[in-house]
């Protein structure tokens, strides 16, 4: 089945890539990708579609549970990671989908208009490391346009980025039916279109060819890049491969442990002791959700955490609190679990989003749960002060009842064996680890994209450009609810050392940067560190902090280890479309080593000096203030302070315009056109064209 229409094979299905961000762990996802390969191998699959690594523009966008992140850095690594492990075992990976894929509303029609930096530094960065760094052997196009040419037909996109500047040389296959015009396509650098019709686009190819509208060369590229992939799959194929499912099984539990965030945990509420008695409330607790809808979806069957819970012999109660597929307040459900939690030592609600509410081909309309589950917290927490949550959901929701209760547990959607993690979690024979990989904001009226998402018409304006997720939140000192990189631990961690190998470097050499991490808690767990970048002195509007860092570090209680970033030109550069190309300024850079973006533990400055200029066209009407962006500019400048400073210790107008006049003549000065030279006598208008012509060369 090639669209999850039909029902597939049974299979293990793992925790989604919205689940597996939340890991911050290269060699969690490196797991992933060698189980994938190896139950490939055994049933005779040579590709798999995905990663996606699309960013997270909307918390609305109905896909989002098979996004990674907001941030490209993140997304980029995870994926290369990922993609490194899966053709190891020669199955190649199909990165999706490229690209500005943001959501589902006229997927097939809408046109997202985006400007050349936000693109690069936002849209695309993920899409380049998973072709330089993981060596994708396959790319997928979506179905939208971009600037108002759709991605199958684009040569920008399929050539000129992915071909020429990544430097990809693979195979690029269209999303299902994404085919706009097939001899346009192959000549925008389109090889392989699924599920491939039924002949009418081979058609008009040979007749294109036939006529000369495409070349012979220009069909023969995409028939090399196909008949490469092709020849390269079958000389990677393991004919004796089997499955494991009992280790697939094993792999899944253990990642959905990795991935869970411990979103609160007030008075230390978990882990839960053994000889508690709980009440168990919420049919998620009976029947998990643990994976998402559409094509993605797995041919499989998961456990909810009471059938665990009543194998460990606990005390516990449960109690069905709503119906999932009936939205409507039940009062014989609320009070029976009313009664269930008012009776127990402790109460966990299993609440989320049911399928219908996060699916492809159909975006969210809200960030709300069912009103009947929030009715349900309200009224449980009210009786019972030591309630916990625990959410399976695919992407951020709302939760106005956050602060009622003692403990949130975010289980995303884990995967086959969430019941089973979930229990282990909250009773403490796991550690929880996972880190938010997105925002979660107070409201959906606080996301940056909120007034163009979905777009109108035909079109969508990312009119945010690239303050999106936490590069918007931060930079606007915003209250969310919870921030970028957040996620707590039954353990605690303490950040110390920060080193900066050097304190000056040229924008053309790495600089590795030293922290110590220590496990100051009494039990054994994993810390996700980040590194973020700030540009001290910017002269454009960049975020506050960049994530260009992170690494997962597993810590016995008292342990103490030292781990290493390393930083590039990249770390410190944005991308400049006067010169289409990445730009590092010179000036102070500041590194932050933290928990969260929110949560910058350690901190010192770097000098980086900027081996580009970028051009500049001066006339008359450039201020005096720009021409510092050139040394011509500089020292004409200087020469301007000089005299400047000169007349006003002549004029003594310290006495005679008052205290400060100096740095008002200055400012003023600063903001004059180069044509108020000649307007107050300082040169003449000949003078003037000399300077300009000279500035210029």
């Amino acid at each position: 089945d090639h669209m999850g229409i039909r029902e597939s094979i049974r299979t293990t299905c793992y925790p989604t890539a919205s689940a597996m961000a939340a890991s911050f762990d290269v060699e969690a996802l490196g797991k992933l990708g060698t189980a994938l390969g190896k139950e490939c191998q055994a049933e005779d699959v040579g590709m798999l579609l995905g990663p996606g690594v699309n960013m997270k523009r909307s918390p609305l966008c109905g896909r989002n549970f098979e996004y990674f992140s907001e941030d490209p850095f993140l997304a980029g690594e995870l994926a290369a990671a990922y993609i490194r492990a899966l053709q190891a075992e020669g199955v190649s990976a199909c990165v999706k989908h490229f690209a500005v894929n943001n959501q589902e509303t006229r997927r097939m029609s809408i046109s997202a208009q985006v400007d050349e930096r936000t693109l690069h530094e936002v849209y695309l960065p993920a899409f380049e490391t998973a072709v330089k760094k993981g060596e994708a052997r396959s790319i997928m196009c979506s179905y939208n346009a971009m600037n108002g040419t759709f991605a199958a037909v684009n040569k920008k996109l399929l050539t000129d980025i992915l071909r020429d500047e990544f430097g990809f040389d693979g195979m690029v296959v269209t999303d299902w039916g994404a085919v706009k015009n097939r001899v346009q396509g192959l000549k925008a650098g389109l090889d392989l279109e699924m599920p491939g019709g039924r002949g009418t686009n081979d058609r008009s190819i040979v007749e294109a060819v036939q006529s000369g509208s495409l070349t012979e060369e220009e069909l023969n590229q995409a028939v090399r890049n196909i008949l490469t992939f092709v020849l390269t799959s079958e000389s990677l194929k393991t004919p004796d491969a089997v499955i494991d499912r009992e280790a697939c099984a094993g792999l899944a539990e253990e990642l959905a442990e990795q991935c869970a965030v411990l979103l609160k945990n007030e008075h230390d509420i978990l882990p839960l002791r053994q000889d508690m008695k709980v009440a168990f409330i919420g049919e998620f607790a009976i029947e998990p959700r643990y994976q998402g809808a559409g094509s993605s979806h797995i041919n499989t069957t998961a456990v909810g955490a009471v059938k665990f819970l009543q194998d460990r012999n606990c005390h516990m109660q449960y109690a069905r609190g709503y119906d999932v597929h009936e939205q409507l307040d039940a009062s014989v459900l609320m009070e029976e679990a009313i009664q269930t939690a008012r009776s127990s030592d402790v109460a966990v609600i299993f609440a989320g989003l049911p399928m219908t509410y996060e699916s492809e081909g159909d975006d969210r309309t809200s960030l709300n749960l069912p009103e009947n589950q929030n009715a349900l917290i309200y009224a449980v927490s009210a009786v019972q002060p030591n309630t916990v949550v625990v959410l399976h959901t695919g992407s951020p929701i709302v939760m106005p009842w956050a602060d009622q209760v003692a403990g949130i547990l975010l289980m995303y959607l884990g995967g086959q064996d969430v019941g089973e993690s979930t229990v282990r979690l909250l009773y403490g024979d796991a550690v929880p680890s996972g880190k938010l990989a997105e925002t979660w904001p107070m409201q959906l009226e606080d996301n940056p994209s909120y007034l163009n998402f979905p777009g109108e018409g035909s079109t969508v304006e990312y009119r945010e450009g690239i303050f999106i997720g936490y590069r918007y939140y931060d930079k606007k000192h915003m209250v969310v609810r919870y921030p970028f990189g957040h996620g707590l631990s039954y353990t605690k961690f303490v950040y110390s050392d920060l080193h900066i190998e050097r304190r000056d470097i040229q924008e053309n050499e790495s600089v590795q940067v030293t922290c110590r991490v220590t496990n100051v808690g009494a039990l054994a767990g994993k810390e996700a560190v980040q590194l973020y970048v700030h540009n001290c002195n910017a002269e454009v509007n960049r975020p506050v902090r960049e994530l260009k860092g992170f690494q997962k570090v597993a810590l016995k209680a008292g342990e103490s280890k030292k781990i290493t970033f390393t930083l590039n030109s990249r770390s410190f550069a944005y991308y400049e479309p006067r010169i289409s190309d990445w730009f590092v300024p010179s000036g102070t850079y500041q590194i932050e080593v933290g928990a969260s973006s929110r949560d910058i533990r350690l901190s010192d400055q770097i000098q980086v000096e900027g081996l580009k200029e970028l051009p500049v066209i001066y006339t008359d009407q450039t201020l005096m203030r720009d021409l510092q962006k050139s040394k011509q500019g500089k020292a004409f400048i200087d020469q301007i302070i000089q005299l400047s400073s000169r007349r006003e210790k002549e004029s003594r107008s310290e006495k005679s315009m008052g205290e400060g006049s100096q740095q008002a003549i200055m400012a003023m000065i600063m903001d004059m056109p180069l044509r108020s030279l000649v307007t107050f006598g300082a040169i003449n208008q000949q003078q003037l064209d000399e300077l300009i012509e000279q500035l210029n060369s």
